[in-house]
């Protein structure tokens, strides 16, 4: 079985987060505050580009098991991309709050945090989490 890219290190965040430029740094500590309030905990690098908050247990009927954070970010050059674990098929209501946003599976593409609704994001992050706590347990 292959080994996960994207696992918890010892980098710190702060110095992670110094590297960035003014305005997107500031966009990641607003997602950092949001995620931290929403998972109760503090934020941890996964792999070189990921700050996620909290983490869940997963097992896949193959017998695929491992650890994953609840919520996270990568400041990406192109997105700040937000990882919202449970998804976007029962957000339709919220997602069209939102704003201007792309998504993926797990993955909302934002140009900026200023181009949203924050309290939107917020709802979004918070049911997210509360989600995952109920599937992994």
């Amino acid at each position: 079985m292959a080994t996960p890219k994207t696992t918890p290190n010892k980098v710190k965040v702060t110095d992670f987060l110094a590297t960035l430029d003014p305005d997107r740094r500031k966009d990641c500590k607003a997602l950092a505050k949001i995620m931290r309030t929403a998972t109760g905990s503090n934020a941890k690098m996964w792999g070189v580009a990921i700050v996620g908050f909290g983490n869940y247990h997963y097992k896949y009927a193959s017998g695929r098991a491992g650890e994953f954070f609840l919520a996270g970010f990568s400041p990406r050059k192109q997105n700040l991309t937000v990882y919202v674990m449970d998804g976007f098929d029962s957000y339709g209501p919220l997602m069209k709050k939102l704003g201007p946003h792309k998504t993926g599976k797990s993955c909302l593409y934002l140009k900026r945090l200023s181009d949203v609704d924050l309290a939107t994001l917020e709802t979004l992050i918070n049911r997210s989490v509360v989600a995952m706590r109920k599937r992994h347990p």
